[in-house]
């Protein structure tokens, strides 16, 4: 066999192959595609599909067709995508990437199909001669151009899309903001929740320079979905923290030494996590003048001595006040605590978290005041109480149960004696039909107390008959903001799950950035009804809740991507409060978010509201009682979740007491993608002097994740789902670590540009604080981690930085 017959059969194959590669590759597309036709979808996969099998057809049979069709697709392939997406680079991502990686081979072929080394043209020269065309050199330049093009692709994927940046600077408010003797008392810094530290040690100018100053290793390391998820606090020389299982250590501020410990042994079945204690201060008291109190996950409000660690013996009985009193029946897990109490005036005020969609009897949502020197009950506000919301339980009678709850921490204006209380749903979720008028009022609203008293001074709805579990995670944040002619409002400013930002007169109630009733999705599930309008705060931006469409659809390949066209059609999806039914729905924003427990933060530097955000999808479906009574967790299989629930946390949600049980699960691709495009999460800085977004960026990167759960090692900046929040200091500093990569950053909060980050041992889903040490006069920055959410590196580090 000469050589002349061994490179034709090398070509031969190389242009078969290609074919065979072409054909399966569009029979799968035709497939797909036809069936997103049927659902009303993009036509593009099935025509796409077609050609690709007729370009493999004529590349089997070596035939030059195959290049000139492959070329028409690709060409309609730019148009179609750049038409459906514009010039957004994740969005283009895997309508562009495959076709240009195919078209490298497909070029490569004029060089070795015969047809091409054949191919003339009559008359080229103008005297009748033939003349080749130069379709090899045409082959190599071409696929030459799909390399470049994938090499710049590459390197613009490094660099942040998507991001919003201010014109100009926003000039400071000019005030200097460095106070050393600032501490950190409370979860929010202050009971204001406004995350705003007054130091400036740490600039913009120095921040480049931070290291790691001192690590403490709690021991407590979180397993089977617990998190630790701990702001510590800071009071003298000693950093109070508490981990997952509600153990709290005594640092000190300096050197991170551990000096005492005390583990209070809670026994709950999950969702373990801690995320703040809190402090008090009883100086006339002969013992603890200086205490810690800790909410736990078996329902105990302990106070311990700040000094030893050792229980307080005059609060409660022994240190200990047991919050199960007037609720009945408490089953284990069903009344938790994951938020630090607060303490205002001599007040331990609590709420508690109430397990979501198990049984519509469970306890109440009841919130209460205690005395913070002795445990003894002050007063509550038990909302399903129609006689007297106020009135203390008597040794026969309990509190309402299945109310909504609140457990995100309360906010506290001190000077207008008034607590701000975030609620939640009552007992189910997703089906109401069997609400009382006082939960329907009281559902995912913003509720004022009069701190001394317990009664209610006003409440401010921002959903109305809750079917979303759409309930306020974030604590209330107070500020004075301005008011365009010169003056500032008290105001109270409520993130919600459906990036909704509401702001409110918080002497009133009364919106202060206008807020409208806007007609929404009807039709609801047997015995149960909707609203037929929810509020917006349309005088606020709304992060991350546009409407869905088809073209929204992201996958990290072309297949899957039309997987989640194809799942996104047989979706029923009406836009915002999309009715649960018995037939599969799609939930956007999903029951995470928008905006969760990480609160947001006020730069008193230049009056911008800081927020991160969430933004990952939710099928839901209700499930007739009779069919999730005789198949119990396992029906959740045939809508692809796991069989085993995650209460109140997705997966199977029994709701007993109701006529449907329910199921929800993030809206993923089969690599365990989000199906909707990127960014999944970002931060965004909000002038509220005008209301509107200074900057927003992508936060997050890929290098500690990635698609089933593979880490892809590669810093690509596509803005993953967060989780905490972020602190805010004098000298316009920014700093975040709840991204799904192993980072704690610093932004520059007057442009959202990254000044520094720093390598984390693991990921963390904690928010940063801050304080200045009383000693050596350093300012700190720490940070709790113990892994990032969907990780398996977990740890138990407490880290703080400081200049060298």
């Amino acid at each position: 066999m000469n050589n002349a017959v061994i490179a034709s059969k090398h070509k031969s194959w190389f242009s078969r192959s290609l074919g065979v590669v072409l054909i399966l590759i569009g029979v799968v597309m035709t497939y797909g595609g036809a069936v997103l036709v049927s659902l009303n979808g993009s036509p593009y996969y099935a025509l796409a599909g077609l050609f690709l099998v007729v370009s493999g057809v004529f590349f089997f049979r070596q035939n030059l067709w195959g290049v000139w069709i492959y070329a028409l697709i690709y060409g309609a392939t730019i148009l179609w995508a750049v038409g459906e997406v514009g010039l957004q680079l994740w969005a283009l991502a895997p309508r562009i990437i495959a076709p240009t990686v195919l078209a490298i081979p497909v070029c490569l072929s004029l060089i070795f199909l015969p047809q091409a080394e054949a191919f003339v043209k009559k008359g080229g020269d103008g005297l009748g001669k033939e003349r080749r065309l130069p379709l090899k050199r045409m082959g190599y330049a071409g696929a030459a151009l799909m390399v470049l093009a994938l090499v710049g692709f590459g390197i613009a994927a490094f660099n942040p899309q998507g991001v919003l940046q201010p014109d100009a600077e926003t000039p400071a408010t000019g005030r200097i903001y460095s106070d050393a003797s600032a501490g950190w008392t409370a979860y929010g810094r202050t009971n204001e929740g406004r995350r705003f530290a007054p130091l400036n040690q740490i600039n913009k100018q120095n921040v480049g320079a931070l290291k790691i100053a001192w690590i403490a290793r709690t021991g407590d390391i979180p397993t089977g979905g617990a998190a630790d998820e701990n702001t510590p606090l800071q009071v003298g020389n000693r950093l109070f923290t508490c981990s997952p299982h509600n153990i709290v250590h005594a640092l000190d501020v300096d050197t991170g030494k551990i000096l005492w410990t005390y583990n209070p042994r809670v026994e709950a079945p999950f969702w373990q996590r801690c995320r703040s204690v809190a402090f008090h201060e009883s100086p006339a008291a002969k013992i603890c003048a200086a205490r810690i109190v800790i909410a736990t996950m078996d329902a105990r409000l302990i106070e311990i001595d700040a000094n030893s660690g050792k229980p307080c013996p005059d609060f409660g009985k022994a240190g200990t006040v047991d919050l199960r009193e007037g609720l009945g029946e408490v089953k284990p897990g069903y009344y938790f605590m994951t938020s630090a109490p607060t303490i205002a005036k001599g007040l331990i005020i609590i709420g508690g978290a109430v397990v979501d969609n198990a049984d519509l009897d469970v306890p109440s949502g009841v919130v209460r005041a205690f005395d913070a020197n002795t445990g003894s009950l002050r007063w509550v506000w038990d909302l399903g109480n129609v006689r007297d919301s106020n009135a203390l339980p008597g040794k026969e009678t309990v509190f309402t149960r299945g109310t909504p709850n609140v457990w995100a921490p309360p906010s506290v204006d001190e000077a207008r004696g008034l607590v701000f209380l975030p609620t939640g749903n009552p007992a189910a979720d997703h089906w109401g039909g069997a609400r009382s008028k006082e939960s329907e009022r009281h559902t995912s609203a913003i509720v004022a107390l009069d701190l001394a008293t317990g009664k209610k001074r006003w409440t401010f709805q921002t959903v109305h008959h809750d079917l979303w579990d759409y309930d306020l995670p974030s604590q209330p944040t107070l500020a004075d903001i301005p008011d365009g002619r010169g003056g500032r409002i008290p105001a109270v400013i409520q993130p919600t799950k459906r990036g909704q930002i509401f702001v409110l007169d918080r002497r009133t109630g009364v919106p202060v950035a206008p807020v409208a009733e806007r007609p929404v999705p009807q039709g609801a599930a047997p015995g149960d009804w909707t609203f037929r309008t929810q509020p917006y705060s349309v005088g606020m931006p709304a992060i991350g809740a546009k409407r869905l469409t088809e073209a929204d659809m992201w996958g990290a390949t072309p297949f899957d991507q039309l997987w989640c066209r194809i799942a996104f059609r047989r979706l029923r999806y009406q836009g915002d409060f999309t009715p649960p039914g018995t037939d599969p729905s799609l939930l956007y924003p999903g029951v995470f978010g928008g905006m969760n427990w990480g609160s947001a933060s006020i730069d008193e530097t230049r009056d911008y509201l800081i927020v991160n955000d969430i933004r990952v999808a939710h099928k839901l479906v209700l499930i007739p009682r009779a069919d999730a009574d005789r198949e119990g967790p396992g029906i959740v299989k045939r809508f692809g979740g796991p069989a085993q629930p995650i209460p109140g946390h997705g997966g199977f949600q029994p709701q007993n007491g109701t006529p449907f049980a329910a199921i929800y699960l993030n809206f993923l691709s089969p690599l365990g993608i989000p199906c909707q495009a990127p960014p999944y999460g970002t931060l965004t800085a909000i002038d509220m002097k005008t209301r509107s977004i200074a900057w927003q960026i992508p936060m997050g990167t890929m290098r500690d994740t990635g698609p089933l759960n593979i880490k892809m090692r590669l810093p690509l900046p596509m803005g993953l789902p967060t989780i905490g929040g972020p602190l805010v200091t004098g000298a316009g500093l920014i700093f975040f670590a709840g991204t799904q990569d192993f980072y704690l950053r610093a932004i520059d909060s007057a442009t959202g540009r990254e000044l520094w980050k720093g390598r984390l041992p693991v990921g963390a889903g904690a928010t940063p604080m801050t304080y200045i040490s009383p000693t050596t006069k350093k300012q700190y920055v720490v940070i709790s981690a113990s892994g990032s959410r969907e990780s398996p590196d977990t740890g138990d580090y407490v880290i703080a930085y400081a200049l060298p």
